[in-house]
């Protein structure tokens, strides 16, 4: 056997046991990984008015770039702090209306369409209302989920988690700061992981990554946006209150960011708050017809113009690899994966290329792999 063939594939095999202990290693570590990701997300989008503060001059001199970094990071706490002053208290204050919901008007309300569902059931499965009372279904369902108790669990949940969620935030606005403040920080902690002669790949590797995240991560946040207004517009032109408008776009928007059952749930919960606050002027019934189809009508334009954009084009992937990708992070990680899915997925496939490109599985799946600024 010839002694090149068998260097290339110690080398090889090297390769591919090394590339499986970082993977080992960064699921171990998952939680500082994902520290620091997103810090290097935020710096990468704070970095432009660091730069536009430097050369800001008062006084004759320039303002410190620590300074700038530090103004970049308070400007991001108070976005921030903004979204949480105005989101918060509508989260508890629509719980305590679920909780105290008036399940019999609930049911009468929407009467005329259960009886009607009711006689299609007995007559096409031959249930009588004694064997089967639909009515009684929905009513104890909907105590089931709005009873105090279940308010109380999601409420205690909610503050069991709040240590862990201050941990996060302390760490990533910690490690933001210095990435503004030194621009080749996280290069410099990416390349030393690795041998200097692999410093030009991973150098590449990054640029690209960064081009593409950047592009997803702005993508998923006008997504958001703009489902956000849609739906808010939609509900004030049915006439109802601004409160109720804006939470329900808002809630529609944030979890639609959870790929493919993020829709739904921004559904139900939409029509959650139709339930507990109905529209000025129409019944139950028609506040949640109304509610569920501008919901639908939002969630219609982002699957046929929106989502194919982001999921696909943004990150230079086929669709049905994007949605076998989520299905396997949702296995492995839950809500959490799937979320992470695309972006982890994403930074796998420019590692892939740079240094795997020789086996033909990763030639085929980084065939498009191409940022704008490589083809320049």
């Amino acid at each position: 056997m010839d002694l090149r063939s068998i260097s290339t594939s110690w080398r090889y095999a090297l390769g591919i046991a090394v590339t499986a202990l970082a993977l080992f290693l960064i699921w171990y570590f998952s939680d500082i990984v994902i520290y620091i990701l997103i810090s290097a997300v935020l710096g990468i989008i704070g970095r432009p008015l660091v730069r536009r503060l430097s050369v800001i001059k008062i006084r004759g001199r320039y303002i410190p770039r620590t300074i700038a970094a530090l103004l970049t990071t308070l400007l991001m706490w108070a976005v921030f702090a903004t979204f949480f002053v105005i989101f918060i208290p509508l989260i508890f204050q629509k719980l305590s209306q679920f909780a105290n919901l008036d399940i019999a008007q609930v049911i009468s309300s929407i009467n005329d369409p259960i009886i009607a569902l009711q006689e299609h059931i007995s007559e096409t499965f031959s249930i009588s209302m004694r064997e089967f009372s639909l009515t009684d279904t929905i009513a104890s369902s909907i105590r089931e989920w709005m009873n105090i108790d279940v308010v109380n669990s999601v409420v205690g949940s909610f503050v069991s988690t709040a240590t862990d969620f201050v941990i996060a935030l302390f760490s990533i606005t910690f490690i933001t700061f210095f990435f503004l403040k030194e621009d080749d920080l996280f290069y410099s902690m990416v390349t030393t992981i690795f041998p200097k002669r692999y410093e030009d790949n991973i150098i590449r590797a990054l640029d690209s990554t960064t081009v593409l995240l950047v592009r997803y991560f702005t993508g998923i946040l006008a997504e958001s946006f703009i489902m956000m207004v849609i739906v808010s517009l939609g509900l004030l032109l049915f006439g109802a209150n601004g409160e109720n408008a804006f939470f329900t776009g808002l809630i529609v928007g944030v979890i639609n960011v959870i790929p493919y059952v993020g829709p739904m749930i921004g559904f139900a919960i939409g029509m959650f708050v139709g339930l507990a606050s109905p529209i000025e002027g129409m019944t139950i019934a028609e506040t949640l017809l109304a509610t569920g189809g501008t919901i639908l009508t939002a969630q219609g334009l982002d699957n046929f113009v929106l989502q194919p954009v982001l999921y696909s084009n943004r990150v230079k992937a086929h669709p049905l690899e994007i949605f076998i990708v989520i299905l396997i992070a949702g296995n492995l990680a839950g809500v959490v994966g799937m979320l992470l899915a695309i972006p982890s997925y994403t930074v796998i496939r420019v590692f892939a290329k740079e240094f795997f490109y020789n086996f033909r599985l990763v030639q085929v799946l980084t065939e498009n792999l191409t940022t704008d600024d490589e083809k320049q």
